[in-house]
């Protein structure tokens, strides 16, 4: 069983990730659930073969020396792979993160359609947010094909690894690297000031100097595409503003209220039918949430959210809400999802109180996950933990 075989076996079965752990066999994820391969389980010298047939000398040295390392790899021309190789207690481990060889659309992903007219704008920042695997670059990868398929602009994304790759089409799309093309975002950042981009997209803003230099870029006529890892449009802006020392707060807040332009937190939901979908709350930039921003008001964004229609503004609850109502969506995975969502929203916890959904959705207690099931890598055939019948 070699790397390629796993990648493809991967591919095949429209996994989001491959996992390999040293002491287990091979691990995909489908539509959010873990499947193990049928097979041998695989030992830390043989996730380190896998891991070397695919890295550069350099990238060999900075893993033995740092102990893990990110990076991207093409299978051929039909599809890459965003990999973490890593260091645990047993040995030598990865993940490889499928990304599609083609771009999907905004309409195929069925963005909502205020999505289209943030990447429409001239200036101001986006802020995506989300949890890891919730599709935030795929996201950001339709809006930015959107624009070189429609406008004649210099688009410039500075990623840690680069993801998915743009043509240059209508418009001119440079990709730079951390680590490879720069040593930093901070550093690619200043830099990109000075290479008249008219869109910048930031991998992610992950400190003080990337969120200051991605906020300057914003408010001089740059139009700004970012991540952050929140769980809210809300607790995005929160985030923001507290990486900054308390002295530059009020600076940070001015900042941010004349060049946001919209929060997009979303996160994958398991259709009924099979496949996931995406689940969008949505804030748009308009007078009264930058003077909210401005005042400190944040704790009335979500208010603002709820009245916010005529603008394309919706919360988390009633986007899944409008997925359980169309018949996208099981009652259960909603109620799972607001319960996710409110449990990473609360900074008390302490009780079990998140332990059950709202009203509106039937209430009860959430049951435990699906044991693990696994997948033969010849026949694509598996089962349930429970013994059930399971194909891909």
């Amino acid at each position: 069983m070699d790397l390629t075989q796993l990648l493809a076996f991967t591919m095949q079965n429209n996994a989001s990730d491959l996992h390999l752990s040293a002491g287990s066999p091979a691990i995909i994820r489908v539509d959010g659930l873990m499947k193990r391969v049928k097979g041998d389980s695989l030992s830390s010298d043989d996730i380190r073969t896998m891991l070397y047939s695919v890295m550069s000398e350099d990238q060999r040295s900075e893993y033995e020396k740092n102990m893990e390392l990110d990076f991207a790899i093409a299978l051929g021309e039909k599809a890459r792979f965003r990999v973490n190789g890593f260091t645990t207690r047993l040995g030598a481990s990865a993940v490889f993160r499928t990304i599609p060889s083609v771009v999907p659309t905004m309409d195929e992903l069925e963005l909502p359609a205020v999505m289209s007219r943030f990447a429409e704008l001239e200036k101001g920042i986006i802020l995506i947010t989300g949890p890891t695997g919730s599709g935030k670059s795929t996201t950001l990868a339709s809006m930015v094909n959107h624009i070189n398929l429609h406008h004649s602009k210099h688009i410039l994304t500075i990623e840690d690894p680069v993801e998915f790759f743009h043509t240059s089409k209508k418009s001119l799309v440079n990709h730079r690297e951390v680590g490879t093309d720069t040593n930093s975002f901070a550093r690619a950042l200043k830099s990109a000031l000075r290479e008249d981009p008219d869109v910048i997209l930031v991998g992610e803003m992950r400190d003080y100097e990337t969120i200051s230099l991605a906020l300057t870029a914003a408010e001089t006529g740059h139009l700004v595409f970012a991540t952050l890892h929140a769980s809210s449009a809300a607790k995005t802006i929160d985030r923001v503003i507290d990486v900054f020392p308390t002295g530059d707060k009020e600076m940070v807040r001015a900042m941010l209220a004349s060049s946001l332009q919209g929060v997009v937190a979303q996160t994958l939901l398991r259709r009924v039918d099979g496949g996931r979908v995406g689940a969008f709350e949505i804030l748009v930039g308009t007078n009264a949430v930058r003077n909210l921003i401005r005042e400190n008001q944040i704790a009335q964004m979500y208010s603002m959210m709820q009245t916010g229609s005529r603008y394309g503004m919706i919360t988390m609850e009633e986007a899944v809400s409008n997925l359980l109502e169309g018949g996208v969506i099981s009652k259960e995975e909603a109620r799972r999802t607001l319960l996710r969502t409110s449990d990473e929203s609360d900074d008390d916890g302490g009780d079990d109180s998140g332990e059950y959904a709202s009203a509106a959705l039937g209430g009860g207690r959430i049951g435990d996950d699906e044991d693990m099931g696994s997948v033969d890598i010849d026949t694509g055939q598996g089962k349930k933990g429970g013994g059930e019948g399971y194909s891909f």
